[in-house]
């Protein structure tokens, strides 16, 4: 018989247990949890969980254990329960209550089972145990099968616990009016416990999608960086699991707990939400005078005004008595040298290398070698001064006012995110997503801070920034580079104090550059000059 001293001892037993269910954050384990407290606390061989389908329609086997069997499933097993047991129907094929199985009874009319002798019970069908029992040996005599009813009386599955075990003799008997109170009591907490944790996942997994909608708003505004805003966390979160399995080195103490790793991928989820500020012209710019369609086509238009203009003013010309032999020999030179510079002025707008000074200096010739009457009427130079300084910029299809504009990216990212009330465990968000444009020697931007300034975090999402850029595939204004050029440009960054060193170098030697590359880089990128 039970003594006061070993009630008062499982009352304690079930306070710690409703702590610890408090404190899991993962369901599968605290599923797993709940039933081997519930087996502790009433010292049951084995017993089965079951949660309730979304339809309300049946009970689906989550966690099974038989501790004298050596069965488990479920959990941190390893072995899964789906597809090993089938669902538990609560209603008939007639649509009445499968009141015959005793965890649908249970379920269906909220009500706590205690049978001491399936064997010997009436109302109930253990043929399906009795089958088990024959073909293992087993025997599965006692069973309490308990409902969990959460706080707004809503029954989210049921709890089933075998073979109530004697603690001095091991003898299987029946489970006591104390077992039931302890394990209602259990089952009380650990359906509130479980709601509360779902609630908590179903608010991450609704603020998870509204970040992904506003990455996708801003995917789907770009075709050209597309994808840049799933494919940063990924790489992210790559570098991040590195660096916490590191055992050597400097960043041998830097160790990420779950929560530290769900604040960087929302970071990194982030880190470029400003980027809906950003005009599409500037972003989608291809060449050096789109703006909303490509100007190369009205420059080729104007060339063809100036041949035309030149054509009426060679018959002009001959009309008023010049040799027309020598008025066709300089209008054929003339055209000659617009089709030169039309291509000059082509091969300048594109802007995929890099513009040496005699590359400049003829530009800038062509801008004053003609005149031209605009709309206007207006005799004016060739190239206007914002085109001319839109063809002669040195590399990329951006002016310093475009990079600007651009980078203010970072600046509205910062402010967008320092509006949102973050809960203490993401607070850190705003430091980490705006941190990703900073350099370890202060020269980066929008706060010019220094390595000692900056977050591990804000430096990892800073490489996995610079090395999507440098491998995309859906940039207009160049070709994704191959992996071991991209790891030669890592390597100028690092040494000019554009990246952190020592992330570098986990980075390189766990060749995470080789795991982001399988998943989304194309095979030609794959050369073999990649080596860690």
């Amino acid at each position: 018989m039970e003594t006061l001293d070993d009630l008062f001892r499982r009352l304690e037993q079930l306070n710690d247990i409703g702590a610890s269910l408090s404190n899991e954050r993962d369901i599968n384990r605290l599923l797993e949890k709940i039933l081997l407290a519930a087996k502790a606390i009433t010292g049951a061989d084995g017993g089965t969980l079951y949660q309730l389908s979304e339809d309300k329609r049946h009970l689906h086997f989550e966690i099974v254990r038989t501790d004298s069997l050596g069965i488990a499933f479920g959990g941190t097993s390893g072995q899964p329960t789906s597809g090993k047991f089938p669902d538990l129907d609560l209603y008939l094929a007639d649509g009445s209550a499968n009141d015959n199985m005793v965890a649908a009874y249970a379920a269906l009319n909220a009500k706590t089972v205690n049978i001491p002798d399936a064997y010997e019970a009436e109302g109930f069908d253990f043929s399906g145990t009795r089958k088990f029992d024959a073909r293992t040996g087993y025997r599965s005599q006692s069973f309490l099968t308990v409902p969990m009813q959460n706080h707004e009386g809503e029954i989210i599955g049921v709890l089933q616990l075998i073979n109530s075990l004697d603690p001095a003799t091991g003898k299987v008997g029946a489970f006591s009016q104390a077992d039931q109170r302890l394990a209602e009591s259990l089952a009380s907490q650990a359906a509130i416990a479980l709601t509360n944790r779902q609630l908590v996942e179903q608010l991450e997994t609704l603020f998870e999608s509204f970040i992904k909608l506003i990455n996708l708003a801003i995917d789907e505004k770009s075709p050209y960086t597309g994808g840049h805003c799933q494919r940063v966390p990924e790489l992210t979160m790559m570098l991040a699991d590195a660096v916490d399995a590191t055992t050597e080195g400097p960043l041998a103490d830097v160790k990420l707990t779950e929560k530290d790793r769900y604040e960087l991928r929302i970071a990194a989820l982030m880190h470029d939400c400003g980027k809906v500020t950003t005009p599409v012209h500037v972003v989608d710019k291809a060449t050096k005078l789109q703006t909303i369609f490509d100007r190369i086509h009205l420059i080729d238009t104007r060339f063809e005004v100036v041949r035309r203009d030149a054509e009426v003013a060679m018959w002009r010309a001959i009309a008023e008595g010049k040799d027309r032999a020598s008025a066709e020999a300089e209008i054929a030179r003339f055209c000659r040298q617009i089709e030169v510079d039309r291509s000059t002025l082509r091969r300048s707008n594109v802007g995929s290398e890099r513009m040496s000074d005699d590359d400049v200096a003829a530009v800038r010739a062509i801008a004053t070698r003609y005149r031209w009457q605009n709309p206007e009427g207006e005799w004016v130079d060739f190239l206007s001064a914002e085109e001319l300084e839109n063809l002669t910029i040195r590399a990329g299809t951006l002016t310093q006012a475009e990079r600007e504009i651009i980078n203010y990216h970072i600046v509205a990212t910062i402010k967008m995110l320092e509006q949102l009330p973050w809960p203490k465990h993401l607070k850190n968000v705003p430091e980490y997503a705006g941190g990703h444009h900073e350099r370890m020697d202060g020269k980066g931007y929008p706060k010019g801070l220094k390595r000692e300034e900056m977050s591990w975090q804000a430096r990892m999402m800073g490489i996995a920034d610079i090395f999507e850029a440098l491998t995309a595939k859906d940039r207009p204004y160049k070709e994704p580079m191959k992996l071991s050029e991209a790891l030669r440009v890592m390597e100028n960054f690092k040494n000019n104090g554009h990246i952190d060193p020592d992330l570098f170098e986990i980075f390189r030697s766990q060749t995470i550059f080789l795991k982001y590359a399988e998943g989304f880089l194309s095979e030609s990128q794959l050369d073999c000059g990649t080596v860690a």
